[in-house]
C-alpha cells in the first residue's frame, strides 16, 4: 500500500512538472526572450572579436624620410607584443583623412631624429614608447659619432643591458581568459536563478488568485504540486541556460575570442550543477513568498528580502571576483550557501579553488537546499489556500 501511494505521489509530481515544462517552453516570452539574448550575445561576441583582433595592432603611415624606419618599427613592435603594419604615404592631406576615418592609427613625418606624429585623439602608449626609442637612439648615435669611433657598438652594448627578474610564481597566461569565462557564467547563473525563481512565485500567486490551486489540491497534495512546479520551471531554466551557454561557447570559439574551449566546457558543466542547486535553493523560498499573498501587486513586497540578498551578494561577489578571485573575501563569500551557486562557478573557472572548498560549498549548499525546501514547503502548505489579506510569515510557519 505504501509503495502504491509513493508511486502515485511521484506520478503526480511528474505530471505537474510536465505541465509547467510544456506550458513555459511554448510561450512566446520564452522563445522571444531566448532569441533576444542570443542576438545580444552574438553582437557582443562580434564586438569583442573586432576589438581583440585590433587590440595589439597599429597601422602607421610613413611619409618622406620616415620610410627608412619601417623595419625598425616592426622589430621594436615585436619586442613589445605589438604588431605594426606600415604603409607609404605620398599625400599628407589624404593621410590626414585616413587618420580621421580610423584607417590609419598614426602618420609619421620629419626625420629619424625629429619624428612628428599625427594621430586622431591620442597616441597609443606602446607605439609612443617605440617611436621615442627610435628617435632617442638616432640622437644618441649622432652624439656618439662625435665622441667615439663606432657608435653602433656602443648602442648595441647599451641595448643589451637589461634588468634580471626573479619570479616567485610563474604567471598564468590564461588567467585573464579563465576569469572572463567565469564572470560570464556568474552573470548567466544570476539571471537564470532570479528569472525562473520569480516565475515560481508568479505561478503560485496566479493559481492562488484564480482559485485554480483549490482545484489542483483536490487531486494532488501540496508538496506534490510545489515540487512539480519547481522541477518543471527548473527544467525550463536549465534548457535556456544550455542553449545560451552552448551558443556562447560556439560563437566565442569560432570567433577566436576564447581559445580555452576545455575550460569553457568544464565551466558550463559546473555551471549547470550549481544552477540546479541554486534554483532549488531559491525556488522553494520564492514559492513560499508567493503563497503569502493573493495578488500580483503584493508579490514584490514578499520577494524583496530574498531578491535583495541575492542581488547584493551578486554585486559584491562579482566586484570581488573582478579584483582578485583568489582573495580570502572571495573564498568566504563563495562558501556562503545563498551565494555559492552564483560565485563558486566563477572561482572554479578562474582556477583558484581548492578541491576541499568545492566539496565544502556543495555540502553546505545541499544542506541549505534541504532546510529551505522544508521551510518553503511548510509556508506554501499553510498559506496557499488562504485568500484575501496577506498571510503573516509567523502564522504560516506556525500552522
Amino acid at each position: 500500500m505504501t509503495t502504491t501511494r509513493s508511486a502515485g505521489g511521484f506520478t503526480a509530481v511528474r505530471l505537474v512538472a510536465q505541465r509547467e515544462l510544456n506550458t513555459r517552453l511554448r510561450t512566446k516570452s520564452f522563445v522571444i526572450g531566448t532569441l533576444l539574448i542570443l542576438a545580444f550575445l552574438g553582437g557582443y561576441v562580434l564586438l569583442q572579436a573586432s576589438l581583440f583582433s585590433g587590440a595589439d595592432k597599429s597601422t602607421v603611415g610613413l611619409a618622406g624620410q620616415t620610410a627608412s624606419i619601417a623595419d625598425t618599427l616592426k622589430q621594436q613592435g615585436k619586442l613589445l607584443d605589438r604588431e605594426i603594419e606600415t604603409v607609404t604615404v605620398t599625400d599628407l592631406d589624404d593621410a590626414r583623412g585616413q587618420v580621421a576615418d580610423d584607417e590609419l592609427d598614426a602618420v609619421l613625418t620629419g626625420s629619424r631624429a625629429d619624428l612628428q606624429v599625427l594621430v586622431k585623439n591620442e597616441l597609443d602608449p606602446r607605439l609612443g614608447a617605440i617611436l621615442n626609442q627610435i628617435a632617442q637612439n638616432e640622437v644618441l648615435g649622432a652624439e656618439l659619432a662625435q665622441a667615439v669611433g663606432d657608435p653602433e657598438q656602443v648602442l648595441a652594448a647599451v641595448q643589451a643591458t637589461t634588468v634580471k627578474v626573479t619570479q616567485l610564481e610563474q604567471p598564468d597566461p590564461e588567467r585573464g581568459q579563465r576569469l572572463a569565462i567565469g564572470l560570464a557564467m556568474v552573470v548567466l547563473l544570476y539571471m537564470s536563478i532570479t528569472t525562473y525563481g520569480s516565475l515560481v512565485a508568479q505561478g503560485v500567486v496566479e493559481e492562488k488568485s484564480s482559485r485554480v490551486v483549490e482545484i489542483l489540491l483536490s487531486t494532488v497534495r501540496p508538496w506534490q504540486l510545489l515540487l512539480g512546479k519547481v522541477i518543471g520551471l527548473g527544467l525550463v531554466g536549465l534548457a535556456q541556460l544550455l542553449i545560451l551557454a552552448g551558443a556562447a561557447l560556439a560563437m566565442t570559439t569560432i570567433s577566436g575570442v576564447i581559445t580555452l574551449s576545455g575550460v569553457a566546457t568544464s565551466t558550463i558543466i559546473w555551471g549547470l550543477v550549481w544552477y540546479l542547486l541554486g534554483f532549488f535553493l531559491y525556488a522553494t523560498i520564492f514559492a513560499g513568498a508567493g503563497a503569502l499573498v493573493s495578488r500580483q501587486e503584493d508579490m514584490q513586497s514578499t520577494m524583496m528580502p530574498v531578491t535583495m540578498v541575492l542581488l547584493i551578494g551578486f554585486l559584491v561577489g562579482f566586484n570581488v571576483l573582478v579584483q582578485d578571485p583568489d582573495s580570502s573575501l572571495a573564498a568566504w563569500l563563495s562558501l556562503i550557501p545563498l551565494l555559492s551557486p552564483v560565485l563558486m562557478p566563477g572561482r572554479i573557472a578562474a582556477g583558484v579553488v581548492a578541491g576541499w572548498e568545492v566539496a565544502l560549498a556543495l555540502v553546505l549548499t545541499v544542506a541549505a537546499v534541504a532546510l529551505f525546501t522544508w521551510l518553503g514547503g511548510k509556508i506554501y502548505r499553510n498559506a496557499v489556500l488562504r485568500t484575501g489579506s496577506r498571510v503573516k510569515l509567523t502564522e504560516a510557519l506556525r500552522g
